[in-house]
């Protein structure tokens, strides 16, 4: 098969693969339609189109625990079903982080459990401790919880610092810890950090 023939083909499995094909799968697909090619060639001939598939973004660890902070006992007993009489009681939260074409934007959000809804949030371009005390600290001006709120999250460094743990916002709070990996938001950056806020 002729370079201009083998080019128009793989350009046209780059389309049909909006993009994300590499010169691997692309060789991949082409054999398995019969083409006899090399897969230096299929990169050769891409390179020369100015073709190349796309790469996975790298996950961004969040949750990081803090190895001397001492395990705190789970006040909730895992129980995450939502009760209409339970409002500003429980809530959980955690932290996740939004591309930008700026860079990260780190994203705590504050849940009421029995709601299900958002109830404080806060965003920051650095992962700092004081981020999840905002988002506490906005959650309670929001709701003004009349009594004690437990706080839910995960096993974070953010939270195993005494800023994290203070109870400086209105209420108090206890804090009740399970382990959670990262949330990942999505893996289209948005145009700037403060698009999403």
């Amino acid at each position: 098969m002729r370079d201009a023939h083998l080019a128009e083909r793989i350009a046209e499995v780059h389309r049909h693969s909006r993009g994300a094909y590499g010169a691997p799968r692309i060789h991949a697909v082409l054999q398995r339609e019969g083409t006899g090619c090399d897969r230096r060639r299929v990169a050769r001939l891409m390179r020369a189109a100015g073709l190349q598939g796309r790469h996975r973004r790298r996950r961004q660890q969040t949750t990081v625990a803090d190895p001397c902070a001492a395990l705190r006992p789970d006040l909730i007993g895992r129980d995450f079903t939502p009760d209409a009489a339970a409002l500003d009681t429980r809530w959980c939260g955690d932290i996740t982080y939004l591309p930008t074409e700026e860079g990260w934007l780190y994203l705590a959000t504050v849940i009421d459990i029995a709601s299900r809804r958002v109830v404080g949030w806060a965003t920051a371009d650095r992962l700092r401790t004081e981020l999840v005390a905002d988002a506490l600290q906005a959650a309670c001006r929001r709701r003004r919880p009349a009594q004690e709120v437990i706080f839910h999250s995960d096993r974070g460094c953010q939270l195993s610092t005494p800023v994290g743990r203070s109870p400086s916002w209105p209420s108090g709070s206890g804090c009740g810890c399970r382990p959670a990996g990262p949330v990942n938001a999505g893996t289209t950056p948005w145009p700037s950090r403060s698009s999403p806020r």
